[in-house]
């Protein structure tokens, strides 16, 4: 077990699945502060559940002392991280960009504390320095420290190249870049650990090792697991799409419900990795057992509810739910969907309603929800796909459900 406080915690709430140098990084870490850093690449206006394991240990380092580092990807994103995927990314232009850039910096505002301190946040813009690079001086510094057949062994790389659609040259260079960007970190800010999740331990290890052929320092890699539930289904997943952490793109309400809808197996281990409760406590609370698991996954939807949209707002959400679930209240406390009275006109299609609402992604997947017998209108089931909800009857708001648990205020205005 490590003996700083930080990797000791790390450790136990189940954070740490590979480490370069374990005994060095837990000696440095016991000396004093340590800078680490996490990459966000802008592909989105939002980070979702699928980036909490990254940004909790960011948080995690900044309990202990330690100077989380968020770099957002302005620079790297317009090449795109070819890792695991099955295709290329679509390129951003520089508003896009800039425009993510915005809503990254929001979701990751309430969980790290910023300022000028010795363990305050910082969040830096690798496009700074990238899109300042000469290619040819870029080439001649760092290109011999790269092995292409080391590269090549990445599985990152090995399961692009298997694919019909290979991997270009301009993914290829994404590796270099993230490179580029530690040993840059190293000498701007003193960074010395880097961490990601385990999809990112080739490109980690390169950073790693350019630090040390060019620098002669000694830096750390960490990488995190993969997050997947008892049931194997990929964390962040849900039928409805990714559980976003921007409020415009899922209501407060569906982001707590997301995690009061936990597998029995989950509530632990997901209280260890995504709220601040103390070690003994999710010991107790783990250990219970029927009717009393759903009190502890309240607490698991409250805690980590309340991290990324305030105390207030998950407070709100609970008792949401308490009214809708519990007590069989109105539909007054769910979130509200408004529809422009110029598309309504005399009514418009349940299917319709379930994709204005988020319920649903499409057209056809909402007759395929409503033919399923899923889909229902103040509680009442819709069978025929074709049905539609009067002008009037949005304008007083109804209430408007996917399944048992998934569902919208709906009225037009």
């Amino acid at each position: 077990m490590p003996k700083s406080d930080f990797l000791q915690e790390a450790t136990e709430r189940g954070f740490v699945f590979q480490c370069t140098d374990t005994e060095a990084l837990d000696a440095a870490c016991a000396a004093g502060s340590i800078a680490g850093y996490i990459g966000y690449d802008l592909t989105a206006d939002s980070l979702h559940v699928g980036h909490m394991v990254q940004i909790m240990l960011l948080r995690l380092m900044q309990r202990h002392g330690h100077k989380p580092v968020a770099l957002l990807g302005g620079g790297t994103s317009k090449i795109g991280d070819p890792s695991f995927r099955e295709e290329a990314r679509q390129l951003l232009n520089d508003e896009q960009l800039a425009a993510n850039g915005r809503g990254i910096r929001r979701n990751i505002a309430p969980f790290l504390r910023f300022g000028d301190g010795p363990s305050d946040a910082i969040m830096p813009n690798n496009a700074d320095w990238l899109d300042k690079l000469g290619y040819i001086a870029l080439l001649r510094e760092i290109g011999p420290h790269f092995s292409i057949s080391r590269m090549l062994s990445f599985d990152s790389v090995k399961s692009r190249l298997d694919r019909e659609q290979g991997l270009t040259f301009l993914e290829f260079n994404y590796s270099i870049l993230q490179s580029y960007d530690f040993r840059e970190l190293n000498r701007r800010h003193g960074v010395t650990l880097q961490m990601g999740g385990s999809d990112q331990w080739g490109n980690i290890v390169s950073g790693v090792d350019l630090v040390r052929r060019t620098d002669g320092k000694q830096v750390f890699g960490l990488t995190t697991p993969l997050i997947t539930t008892a049931s194997g289904a990929k964390m962040g997943k849900t039928a409805q799409g990714a559980v976003w952490l921007t409020e415009d793109r899922l209501p407060v309400f569906d982001y707590w419900q997301f995690w009061r809808n936990t597998e029995d197996a989950d509530v632990g281990r997901f209280m260890r990795l995504f709220t601040d409760i103390p070690l003994a406590e999710i010991a107790r609370l783990e250990q219970l057992g029927g009717a009393e698991i759903n009190e502890a996954k309240k607490i698991l939807a409250t805690a980590a509810t309340s991290l990324a949209h305030g105390l207030d707002k998950a407070e709100a959400a609970a008792e949401a739910a308490r009214k809708t679930f519990e007590e069989g209240g109105s539909a007054d406390t769910l979130p509200l969907v408004t529809v422009a009275q110029a598309e309504v006109g005399d009514g418009l299609p349940v299917y319709r309603l379930l994709v204005l609402a988020g319920l649903v992604t499409s057209n056809a997947e909402g007759r395929r929800l409503i033919k399923g017998g899923g889909a229902r209108v103040n509680d009442v089931a819709i069978s025929d796909e074709m049905q539609s909800v009067p002008a009037e009857a949005l304008a007083a708001g109804i209430k408007l459900s996917s399944g048992k648990k998934h569902h919208r205020l709906v009225r037009s205005a």
